[in-house]
């Protein structure tokens, strides 16, 4: 299926027959234009600038292991832009997916530490409390007719103090004991923090789990039904409730798999730090959504698809850990986001016009 396939909205209307242009010229430049106009090859061509920089200006990137650790960083933030992506194309986006990842990584913590259980049990406890507020979300959503904005933050702030209270209640710190030595960790770490040996660089299991659902999340959206109706709902959920699509399933569906994102990320740091800080989580739910922006998913829903954000995610951990081998100041990362943000709305903008001009 073409990459044209890939952001077209689920319900369209066919061009006319004699719209086709003629000419070679005039097709070579539709063709162009229909390319640009494809979400993952503006962020692509912008994630091979950034690499390309960066094998320039830091020597050190050129490292395997460098790459190995670009990587890993890209991966713990696509992991979670991928679900986001999919809600932002269905018309809705989350403010409290941050808090989210600690609130399931708190949860399976200190259930199992405090409860002595098999760390299993915890995880599983923890992907039922992060689908519950999922859940939450998209019924509040649906139920009420809140803008998502003013639903999720409210969710994100209810989420942060019960983060950091509970935990202050249950541990009397501000962040969970070491469960290391708890039966199931090591098994539960092979699943979410492990890492394998490619040409001498280790490599996080969490980049393979990211290709795996970027696949995944691709073949829905272009092979399912369920994939025609997230664009459905994001681009006029009354047209699309008025041919039959299930609006309330699809909405509160895919706040359900932001928060299985949430979890699974969530166990990921639980299992590599072996402990949670409670206050962790504030700000990334921005990251999540800016990668989901630069990877050509619209704010206003109906446009996107699940290639675009890997770049998107790719661009941030190259930003991010090329500074650092670069010998730069960390701070410019946040400048760099700045601009890449922006710099991606503009393009989203100009893709958007292009795709409604006649």
């Amino acid at each position: 299926m073409s990459m044209a396939q890939q952001a077209a909205p689920a319900v369209s209307t066919p061009p006319a027959p004699g719209s086709r242009p003629s000419g070679g010229r005039t097709a070579r430049r539709s063709l162009a234009f229909r390319l640009l106009a494809q979400p993952e090859v503006g962020v692509f061509l912008g994630a091979v600038a950034v690499f390309v920089f960066f094998l320039i200006a830091a020597p050190p990137v050129r490292d395997a292991g460098s790459m190995a650790n670009i990587l890993y960083q890209s991966s713990t933030i696509g992991i979670m832009a991928l679900p986001v992506a999919l809600l932002m194309i269905g018309g809705e986006f989350d403010l409290s997916s941050g808090v989210a990842v600690i609130t399931s990584a708190l949860t399976a913590s200190m259930l199992s530490y405090q409860l002595t259980l098999n760390v299993w049990s915890g995880v599983i406890i923890a992907l039922v409390v992060s689908l519950a507020v999922g859940m939450f979300n998209g019924w509040m959503l649906v139920r009420t007719g809140l803008p998502s904005f003013l639903v999720t933050l409210g969710t994100f702030l209810i989420l942060q103090g019960a983060n950091l209270a509970v935990t202050k209640l249950v541990t009397s710190n501000v962040s969970t004991d070491d469960i290391s030595t708890m039966e199931g960790f090591d098994q539960a770490r092979a699943v979410f923090a492990s890492s394998f040996d490619v040409g001498g660089a280790q490599v996080k299991i969490t980049v393979v789990w990211w290709l795996v659902f970027a696949a995944l999340a691709t073949w829905v959206l272009l092979r399912t039904k369920y994939g025609n109706w997230i664009f459905a709902v994001g681009g006029n959920k009354e047209s699309a409730r008025a041919v039959g699509v299930p609006v309330t399933f699809t909405k509160i569906s895919l706040f359900m798999l932001v928060g299985f994102g949430a979890w699974f990320v969530g166990m990921h740091n639980l299992f590599s730090f072996n402990t949670v800080q409670s206050g962790e989580g504030v700000g990334q739910e921005f990251i999540y959504i800016a990668a989901a922006v630069i990877g050509g998913c619209l704010l206003t829903g109906g446009y996107g698809s699940a290639i675009g954000p890997v770049f998107g995610a790719f661009m941030f951990g190259m930003v991010q850990q090329g500074i650092v081998y670069a010998g730069w100041n960390p701070d410019w990362f946040k400048a760099f986001l700045g601009v890449m943000l922006l710099g991606a709305a503009l393009i989203n903008l100009w893709v958007r016009r292009t795709a409604t001009r006649r």
